[in-house]
């Protein structure tokens, strides 16, 4: 059955009871169709491809009407030129070679009498031109710019835009035209002039600062939108045209960006829109939004901007998710521009924790760890567990991790941070390793109350089993008072652990190298000698080996010497935030607190042999060790791996070798000399030396070219020979920020040198930025350093390098 135009056609097509009558009669259609245009019949030309196209959208093949959409354009009649470009639209993109054919069609049109005819050549343009067709009609296109006629100015407007982002060269043919554009009082050709006029300036530099002049008169236009009563042909929920509000705020943006005078022009009527506009309804709060982040983006003067950060604010306030999920993720890109404008959100931002809706409680949480600082880490860190305690499994990894660099950082004192770590530990002890050293004492607290967590039960049986002497000395430490632990009690609490339905292989070896009284151990050690784990029957074996060989076990179960204190990189979190607010602060480089790391994402470059040969070239023998901050891999043993959950806050011990006897027991550590017995022997620590007074600090310039002033000063310890700690300051005299900037140095082949990252690597004019080294080197010598800093100045890439050796003789002692 052939159906005689388009209504027939979808009636047919809706009666069909099966998805294969459908098929089959569209198939015969389409042969019906294909059988009319083989027959040239123009009177049925029309109604054949309205049908095609209806064919087209329900995703059956129709390419072979393309031709006969180019016969219908040709046609005088206005309805077929109307139906023949929607098919072109539809059947063609810019990829067919079919639209070659098109170009003088289109170029015909944009010449013709009728308007509506000049539109539909446009549109055309607009949705299909290629590189070739864009440059063919460029012309066409800039001469209709200049049209009379409203309607061709929006259209054509639009076809500008696919011209420069066709083909970019092109971009200066349309700067005159739409300079006018910018004073038409038509809302519709405005709106497509702005549009037009973004992309020209995100296209190309030059044409940007040409159209910042411009920017009073886009400052006119929207404060006349603001100022205008109720007008219904623009109106939307009471506010008039917001999109083309929205788009001059856009405009705007772009303009202010790193320009004082033009930020300046612009930051009256930013106050105006922002206090003006009515949050009540969605197209107000669109138009806020714009507002703020124009604010943000431009030079705004710093009460623009706490009004800015204030509006997000207010943002959190509301009801709509959408909208709380924008503020909260605003918020997470400017908090380190005013970080006490967003503190004074603080509790509502807390108060997303508890929201329904976890992507606004991921935003939250972020942004929680970026606004923890000194002065509030325990209001936040109470907050942040009390969250951890209901947190959903994907959260607490990334939780305990910040938490505890938060903690570490930011820790009033020590007996806190310890607290605030085993606190992590008991509510997500599966998911976080961590620290330290009045910890023995408050580990046997948290063992003996919950043995269910498997990082802290290693951790607890480790330290119990290394340190058990001083807690026997010692006792339980509470503020007050202390309460005194016995041998038994020690035992008796190691040993359930055996029994428990908890234990698995690993946590049961660490048990039996804690024991502490000779008769259970026995027992104990009998007992597992025959286990069917291999790695437990290994140890209980040798230890067992050990009981009676009183001269080998004094050596072996030696009490393990304190690691070397390593810096900690913190501050790294999702999508590259700095945990704790972002301040420039005075460090004690050589304080017995672990120094405070940089908020840069990401370590300092590789040590490779291939970094040095392009710093120092081939220099034979006196080329300097490996640079920024990379060190030599070390195999670790199990111990360390444990050992690297503790750290030490006295003076680093170098490590003391163990006799050749202990080799071949692996994993052997100990409370105390003897740990099979159940007297004491172990020695006290020595008494704590006064601490020496702190030299004074200088700063030795290193570099100073391009508005960029580098300065390093030296710290060094009486009681560490040959140690250096350097702090790098990076400072731009100038007004122009320095971005970009790598910082890369080496030293001797007989120095050993270690970087942290930068604090930040992009350095603003009145900021200082950091970077901290370690430098070991034989006592007497000399600190020499060969530098290579690279950066980016006003848009301009500059790369140096430099030899220092302004230090004074004798930092090593």
């Amino acid at each position: 059955m052939v159906y005689h135009n388009l209504k027939a056609l979808i009636k047919g097509i809706r009666s069909c009871k099966t998805v294969a009558d459908e098929r089959a009669l569209i198939q015969q259609e389409s042969a019906a169709i294909r059988a009319s245009f083989r027959e040239e019949d123009s009177f049925a030309r029309h109604n054949n491809i309205a049908k095609l196209l209806y064919i087209h959208m329900l995703g059956s093949p129709a390419h072979f009407g393309q031709i006969e959409c180019l016969k219908l354009v040709a046609s005088p009649r206005f309805a077929d030129k109307r139906l023949g470009y929607l098919g072109i639209m539809l059947l063609l993109d810019e990829n067919q070679e079919v639209l070659t054919l098109v170009t003088n069609s289109l170029k015909n049109d944009m010449n013709h009498s009728n308007m509506y005819a000049v539109g539909l050549a446009l549109c055309t343009f607009a949705n299909i031109a290629s590189e070739e067709m864009s440059r063919d009609l460029a012309n066409e296109i800039e001469k209709l710019l200049g049209s009379s006629n409203t309607y061709i100015r929006k259209k054509a407007s639009l076809c500008a835009l696919r011209v420069i982002k066709k083909v970019p060269d092109l971009t200066d043919h349309f700067v005159g035209k739409a300079k006018n554009l910018l004073t038409d009082r038509n809302h519709g050709v405005l709106l497509t002039a702005i549009t037009l006029v973004t992309e020209m300036c995100q296209t190309d530099a030059a044409v940007l600062e040409e159209f910042r002049n411009a920017v009073p008169l886009l400052v006119r236009n929207l404060k006349s939108l603001v100022g205008t009563g109720y007008s219904p042909e623009h109106d939307v929920s009471g506010i008039t045209d917001p999109f083309l509000q929205v788009k001059i705020l856009r405009l705007l943006r772009l303009l202010g960006r790193d320009n004082e005078h033009a930020s300046e022009t612009m930051n009256d009527i930013l106050a105006q829109v922002a206090t003006n506009t009515d949050s009540t309804k969605n197209v107000g709060n669109s138009i806020l939004y714009e507002t703020v982040l124009t604010v943000l983006e431009i030079e705004a003067d710093s009460g623009l901007r706490v009004m800015a950060i204030n509006l997000l604010g207010k943002f959190l306030t509301n009801r709509d998710n959408n909208i709380r999920y924008v503020a909260l993720n605003t918020l997470n890109k400017v908090v380190s521009m005013d970080t006490n404008a967003v503190q004074r959100h603080r509790n509502t931002i807390l108060e997303c924790l508890r929201d329904g809706d976890i992507s606004i409680r991921r935003r939250a949480l972020e942004l929680s760890y970026a606004l923890i600082n000194e002065q509030n880490v325990r209001i936040l860190i109470r907050e942040l567990l009390a969250f951890l305690e209901v947190a959903d499994d994907e959260f607490k990894l990334g939780m305990t991790t910040q938490i505890c660099l938060a903690a570490e950082r930011f820790a009033p004192n020590k007996r806190w941070h310890i607290d605030t770590v085993l606190r992590v530990l008991k509510l997500a002890g599966n998911l976080c390793a961590r620290r330290s050293a009045y910890t023995a004492s408050r580990l046997y607290v948290a063992l003996n109350s919950d043995i269910s967590q498997e990082s802290l039960t290693l951790a607890a049986t480790w330290l119990l089993g290394e340190y058990s002497d001083i807690v026997l000395e010692s006792g339980i430490v509470d503020d007050d008072h202390t309460n005194p632990v016995t041998d038994k009690e020690l035992v008796d609490l190691l040993s359930s652990i055996f029994d428990s339905p908890y234990a698995n292989q690993l946590t049961r070896q660490l048990p039996v190298t804690s024991n502490t009284e000779k008769d259970r151990i026995a027992e104990i050690l009998l007992r597992y000698t025959t286990n069917p784990e291999l790695e437990l029957q290994q140890r209980a074996v040798e230890y067992a080996s050990l009981f009676n060989q009183v001269d080998l076990r004094e050596g072996v179960l030696e009490r393990m010497p304190p690691p070397e204190l390593k810096a900690t990189v913190m501050g790294v979190v999702s999508e590259n935030k700095p945990v704790g607010s972002t301040k420039n602060q005075e460090v004690d480089l050589l304080g017995d607190d672990t120094m405070p790391a940089s908020a840069s994402a990401g370590g300092a470059p590789a040590n490779t042999q291939d970094l040095l040969a392009d710093i120092f070239g081939s220099s034979g023998t006196s080329s300097p060790t490996p640079a920024a901050g990379a060190s030599a891999a070390k195999p670790r043993s199990t111990v360390d791996d444990i050992l690297g959950l503790f750290g030490t806050s006295g003076p680093v011990a170098a490590p003391t070798p163990p006799p050749a006897a202990s080799s071949p027991m692996p994993g052997a550590s100990s409370g105390s000399a003897d740990l099979f017995s159940l007297a004491a022997q172990s020695s006290s620590p020595p008494p704590a030396q006064a601490a020496p007074p702190k030299p004074q600090l200088t700063a030795y310039p290193a570099y100073e070219k391009n508005e960029l002033k580098i300065t390093l000063t030296p710290q060094t310890n009486p009681n560490k020979p040959g140690i250096v700690l350097i702090l790098a300051r990076f400072q731009v005299t100038g007004g122009t920020p320095a971005a970009g900037l790598n910082f890369q140095a080496a030293v001797p082949k007989s120095q050993q040198l270690q970087m942290q990252p930068m604090s930040n690597s992009d350095v603003a004019p009145g900021a200082t930025e950091t970077q901290q080294m370690r430098i070991v080197a034989p006592q007497g010598s000399n600190v020499r350093l060969r530098l290579r800093i690279s950066y980016s100045i006003g848009g301009q890439p500059v790369q140096d390098q430099v030899d220092f050796a302004g230090f004074p003789p004798g930092l090593t002692g």
